[in-house]
């Protein structure tokens, strides 16, 4: 089996060094990251300067550009084989309900999905990322359970978060929908040293709007939470309603 890492906190981050070490018990692993923290860069693709490739210590593959650009070069350009899966993360942080539309992990495992690789992006839900290690057993295990199953569902990736307590108080593995999560206090204005006005996105407080089968609710109970995300993001069920609508021109 080969497979495919990368993440979006880049190549130094403890969390793809645990995942790859999953990954090795699955199969032969090349690691394929940036070469920087790439955070938040949901899809973004690299279009107005070249990307450069260089190797580490260590042997990784490292990419000054994102993680979708990672999986394009790995694909398209660095490997000299198509892998069987590409795993994304351990993201330094957890990603759940409307942070799946702005997640490196999440994109870099969606890249993966739409070149028809079977794709799983992993977070950490916690804080304590220089302990991440531990997590090793129960990564592996979500891992291996779901590589099982067989072939995965058409245009359908798995987004796996970790709670944020010790791996032996894990209560087990839910399947999950996404919450719904809303920021308050996130937008912080200030002057810089010349008076002019600056804005800052970031921090603020998370309130949660979460059904009992969502990935907040089953992080909080202590729940590893794997939620199965689909490309279409078409709303069936209004189709016929707004052609309806009479829409024309």
């Amino acid at each position: 089996m080969r497979i495919l890492c990368t993440n979006d906190d880049g190549y130094l981050a403890k969390g793809i060094g645990v995942l790859a070490d999953a990954a090795r018990t699955l199969g032969s692993v090349t690691v394929i990251a940036p070469d920087r923290e790439q955070s938040a860069t949901s899809n973004s693709l690299t279009l107005h300067h070249p990307l450069r490739v260089r190797q580490s210590t260590d042997g990784d593959l490292v990419v000054d550009g994102t993680p979708t650009d990672c999986v394009i070069l790995a694909v398209g350009a660095l490997l000299d084989h198509r892998p069987d899966y590409c795993f994304s993360g351990i993201n330094h942080g957890s990603n759940m309900g409307e942070d799946v539309l702005y997640s490196g992990t999440v994109a870099g495992a969606m890249e993966a999905t739409v070149l028809g690789i079977p794709a799983v992006a992993v977070s950490y839900a916690g804080d304590a990322f220089e302990d991440i290690a531990v997590w090793g057993d129960v990564v592996t295990t979500v891992l291996t359970g779901i590589i099982e199953q067989g072939d995965f569902p058409e245009d359908t990736l798995f987004n796996v978060n970790l709670p944020p307590i010790d791996p032996a108080e894990v209560k087990g593995i839910r399947i999950t929908s996404l919450g719904k999560r809303r920021y308050s206090g996130s937008l912080t204005k200030a002057a810089d040293p010349s008076g002019r006005d600056y804005y800052w996105i970031g921090g603020g407080e998370i309130t949660w709007a979460a059904a009992e089968d969502s990935d907040f609710a089953a992080i909080g109970e202590g729940y590893v939470s794997v939620t199965p995300l689909h490309l279409d993001l078409t709303n069936y069920k209004l189709l016929e309603e707004i052609r309806g609508w009479r829409l024309s021109l």
